[in-house]
């Protein structure tokens, strides 16, 4: 059987066909280009000339287990049986983004990656997953029996904590003009580089031009902007701090895995950066952490692979 499969984050949506084990067909479609999710699905189907009868779709936001989707960094809305009645599905699930990529992760290869950093990752041993896009997705894998189990979480929430006088700045600075409450997707996510840049023009008492994500990364890595380099070392930073906590929190020994769409297109930058110093500044347990090795995702679809597993 033929099954449509899409990976839905806050700003693109990447469907495919999958028959099986085998994904074809793969097209990315911009989610502010539709309306809904229904209408760039049924546009995706109608270019591909594709009937599916079943469907599984991650999409980046909580499910609590109700036929009611709302996404958190996109204002698509929808009822799951309602949007596969229209795709002309027999059965549609929707699972969590991340815990789409948390099905992938144990099945990548080592041309899906590279490493940061020392340790090896410990077989069947918890694993945890960090990402960067549009928002901040977390997830971990657990084995049972030797077989991986995902485990969905909402942890790109968690409130994000200051390391030094400076960041403690910024983030003041964020929940006066901007935010009740400083999370870790805050300042760590495409959303998080403007945030960040705002902020330092804000404590800064600078007049710069407004940036978008891709700018401030293109400014950084060029050398074109003070203001945006450190904006770039600071995100850099501060995901290794997530990541850190992400590593104990899950005595994550089989690894810590960063996805998502930024950190790969950061290269050697990113290899170069304070990441994985700030992953292992964690005082006393400096040493564990040395323990467990960090790679990035670099496969272009993780999400699609792990929908492949549970289509």
């Amino acid at each position: 059987m033929t099954k449509i499969i899409a990976d839905i984050g806050g700003t693109n949506a990447r469907f495919a066909m999958v028959k099986d084990g085998t994904i074809s067909d793969i097209r990315v479609l911009g989610c502010a280009d539709f309306p809904s999710l229904a209408e760039a699905a049924n546009t995706y189907l109608r270019d591909n000339g594709a009937k599916p009868e079943a469907g599984a779709f991650a999409v980046a936001t909580p499910l609590d287990g109700s036929d009611n989707v709302s996404m958190t960094n996109h204002v698509w809305a929808f009822s799951i049986k309602d949007t596969g009645h229209s795709i002309g599905l027999k059965q549609l699930r929707v699972i969590n983004d991340f815990t789409a990529l948390a099905y992938a992760v144990p099945y990548l290869g080592k041309d899906d990656m590279f490493k940061v950093g020392a340790g090896e990752a410990q077989r069947n041993m918890p694993i945890g997953i960090i990402g960067p896009g549009t928002g901040l997705g977390v997830a971990g894998v657990v084995f049972a029996d030797g077989k991986p189990v995902p485990v969905a979480t909402e942890g790109g929430h968690v409130t994000m904590p200051a390391t030094d006088a400076r960041e403690f700045a910024l983030f003041e600075w964020l929940k006066v003009s901007k935010y009740s409450h400083i999370s870790a997707e805050r300042v760590v996510s495409g959303k998080g580089l403007v945030n960040l840049y705002h902020a330092i023009c804000g404590v800064d008492g600078l007049d710069l031009p407004e940036k978008s994500p891709a700018e401030i990364t293109k400014a950084a890595l060029d050398g074109s902007c003070k203001v945006s380099a450190e904006v770039l070392d600071l995100f850099c930073h501060l995901l290794g701090v997530c990541a850190g906590n992400l590593a104990l929190s899950y005595g994550a020994m089989g690894g810590v895995y960063i996805a998502g769409g930024i950190v790969p297109q950061l290269g050697d930058y990113f290899t170069r950066s304070r990441f994985r110093e700030s992953f292992l500044a964690k005082g006393r347990f400096r040493d564990y952490l040395e323990r467990i090795p960090s790679f990035v995702v670099t496969h272009p679809y993780p999400g699609l692979e792990g929908l492949k597993y549970i289509a």
